[in-house]
C-alpha cells in the first residue's frame, strides 16, 4: 500500500511537468504565507475596536458632567438676598483646636481659620494649582494659590475635570487592593486608603458590580460632584474605568467621621466640645445650602447622616457618599423616586409616598444636628420605649419643659442657654412634619449664625421700647420747628439704636 503511495505522489502532472507531491508542498507553503499575512492585519484591527470602545466610553464622561452647571442668576440673586454671595463668613476664627476636644491626653492642636471659603465657585486648575475666588463679607475677591492633588501626574490622563486613572495606577497605590488598606466597606462597594505616585494620599472607591449598581452609582456620583468644588464636599479627584471595574478617587479625610465621634472608635481620642459640633454642622449646613441653591440642577443628597459627614483635621465637615444622590431641575418641585435612605433618618413624606425634594435633606439634617446636640443614636432600642426614637423622645422633652435635659451628658462645658435654645429651635423647625414650613438649607446657616435667634423676652421688650421711643421722637421731630432740637434727637436715636 506504501509503494502505491509513493507511485501516486511520483506521478507527473500537466503543471509544468511537476511530480504531485512537489505541488502539494507548494500549495502548502502558500497556504502557510497567506496566513502570516493576515495576522497583522486581524491584530491591528482588533486594537483599533478596542481603542474606539475606549473613547466611546471617554466621551460620555464629560457629557454627563456638563448636567451640573452654575446658575449665575441664580447665583447672583441668593447674593442679594444675603449680600453675601454663596459665602457664608465663619464665626470660629482663629480658635485653638485644643478647644475642641476636652479629653485630658490632647493638649495642643493646630490653629485653624475657615473665614469665608465655602462659597468659592471659581476652581481653575492649571500648572498644577487651584485658582480660588474666596468672597469676604466686604466682596472682595482674594485669590489663593493652592497646591492640586493631581500635579505630578501624566497630563494624558486629563479629560476635562479630574483625573483618568488607570487600574494599574489604582492597584499600586492600593498595594493592589489590600485588606490592610481597607478604611471603609458598604453595600455599593469597598473604599482602600491609597497613595498616588504624586504622594498625595487618596481614598479609592471600588463598586461592586451588583446587577449593574456600580454603574448607576458610578453614573450618579459623577453627575453629582464631578464638576462641583466646596470647601466642606469630598472632593472627587477622579475615576477608572476599565472592563466591568468601576472605581472613583477622593481626597482623603483622615479624621473619622461624626458618628464615629459621637458613638465609635473616635471617642478614645476625646469628647467634641459644643463649639466643634456647632461648627462640624454650620459646615454641614453650608454644603448642603450650596448643593440646594448656588447650582443648577440642584443635588438632592437622600443619605444625609452622621457616618457620611467626614471629618478633617481642623474639624471641619466634609459630606460624602452621593451614591444615592438625585437631581432635580429648574422647574421641578419635587420628583418621585423608590424610598432610600437610612432608617431613622428619612423624612416622614419621603417614607410614606416616595415624593422627594430638597426638604428632605433638611429633615435629615434635623436629624443630625439632634444627634449632635444629644450624643444619642437616632433609633435605639436598648433605651426604654419612650427614648427610641430620637425625635419622638425630643418632643416629649420640650413639651414637658426639660429640654435641657437633652444635652449630651459628656460635654464638660455646657452650651449657654441662649446657644442650645438656638440649636432646638433649628432642630425642631427641621423637623417639622409638613415639608413645605421646613426652612431651606441657607436660612438654617442664618439660624445657627445669627446671635440674636432666638430672641429672648428680654430682647423682644427692648426692641418694642425702642420701637416705640423711635416714634415719639419721631412724632416730636414732626411737630417741633426748633432746629436746635434735631441733631440731639438724631443723636439719642443713634444711642438708643
Amino acid at each position: 500500500m506504501a509503494s502505491d503511495l509513493n507511485f501516486q505522489l511520483s506521478k507527473k502532472t500537466h503543471i509544468f511537468h511537476l511530480k504531485v507531491w512537489v505541488l502539494l508542498a507548494i500549495f502548502v507553503g502558500l497556504f502557510i504565507v497567506v496566513i502570516l499575512l493576515l495576522l497583522p492585519f486581524c491584530f491591528s484591527r482588533k486594537k483599533s475596536r478596542k481603542s474606539h470602545d475606549t473613547l466611546s466610553i471617554i466621551s460620555k464622561i464629560p457629557s454627563v458632567c456638563k448636567e451640573i452647571r452654575v446658575d449665575q442668576n441664580s447665583a447672583s440673586n441668593y447674593g442679594s438676598r444675603y449680600k453675601n454671595p454663596l459665602a457664608y463668613q465663619d464665626t470660629y476664627c482663629e480658635k485653638d483646636s485644643d478647644k475642641l476636644l476636652s479629653h485630658s491626653n490632647i493638649d495642643k492642636m493646630k490653629d485653624f481659620d475657615i473665614n469665608s471659603q465655602s462659597g468659592s465657585l471659581t476652581y481653575l486648575e492649571k500648572d498644577g494649582t487651584f485658582e480660588s475666588g474666596e468672597k469676604g463679607v466686604a466682596g472682595t475677591v482674594h485669590p489663593t494659590n493652592v497646591p492640586s492633588p493631581l500635579s505630578g501626574l501624566p497630563e494624558f490622563s486629563h479629560l476635562g475635570w479630574g483625573h483618568w486613572f488607570t487600574l494599574r495606577d489604582l492597584e499600586t497605590a492600593t498595594n493592589k487592593f489590600s485588606k490592610d488598606n481597607v478604611i471603609g466597606e458598604g453595600g455599593y462597594g469597598i473604599v482602600y486608603r491609597g497613595q498616588l505616585i504624586n504622594g498625595t494620599e487618596v481614598a479609592v472607591k471600588k463598586l461592586l458590580n451588583n446587577l449593574g449598581q456600580a454603574e448607576k452609582e458610578f453614573q450618579v456620583e459623577v453627575e453629582a460632584i464631578g464638576h462641583v468644588r466646596h470647601k466642606n464636599l469630598v472632593r472627587l479627584l477622579g475615576y477608572c474605568i476599565e472592563g466591568t471595574h468601576r472605581l472613583l478617587v477622593y481626597e482623603c479625610v483622615n479624621n473619622g467621621n461624626l458618628e464615629q465621634w459621637l458613638h465609635g472608635a473616635m471617642r478614645q481620642h476625646g469628647y467634641l466640645t459644643w463649639e466643634a459640633r456647632m461648627k462640624i454642622l454650620l459646615g454641614t449646613a453650608k454644603a448642603l445650602a450650596y448643593l440646594h441653591e448656588a447650582i443648577e440642577p440642584k443635588v438632592v443628597h437622600r443619605d444625609i447622616k452622621s457616618s457620611n459627614i467626614l471629618i478633617d483635621d481642623e474639624f471641619n465637615a466634609k459630606i460624602s457618599d452621593f451614591g444615592l444622590a438625585k437631581l432635580l431641575g429648574a422647574g421641578k418641585s419635587h420628583i418621585t423616586t423608590r424610598v432610600m435612605g437610612t432608617f431613622g433618618y428619612v423624612a416622614p413624606e419621603y417614607a410614606n409616598s416616595g415624593l422627594l425634594n430638597e426638604k428632605s435633606d433638611v429633615y435629615s439634617f434635623g436629624v443630625v444636628l439632634l444627634e449632635a446636640i444629644t450624643g444619642r443614636d437616632p433609633v435605639d432600642y436598648g433605651r426604654p420605649a419612650p427614648e427610641v426614637n430620637l425625635v419622638d423622645w425630643l418632643k416629649m422633652m420640650v413639651g414637658s419643659k426639660r429640654s435641657e435635659e437633652v444635652v449630651d451628658p459628656t460635654i464638660e462645658r455646657r452650651p449657654s442657654t441662649t446657644a442650645l435654645k438656638r440649636a432646638l429651635l433649628t432642630t425642631l423647625r427641621c423637623l417639622d412634619p409638613d415639608s413645605d414650613k421646613r426652612p431651606t438649607m441657607s436660612q438654617v446657616v442664618r439660624m445657627l449664625e445669627s446671635e440674636e435667634y432666638p430672641i429672648s423676652r428680654e430682647g423682644r421688650r427692648r426692641r418694642k421700647n425702642q420701637a416705640g421711643v423711635e416714634e415719639t421722637e419721631s412724632h416730636n421731630r414732626k411737630s417741633d420747628t426748633d432746629s436746635s432740637d434735631r441733631p440731639i434727637l438724631m443723636t439719642k436715636t443713634r444711642s438708643n439704636q
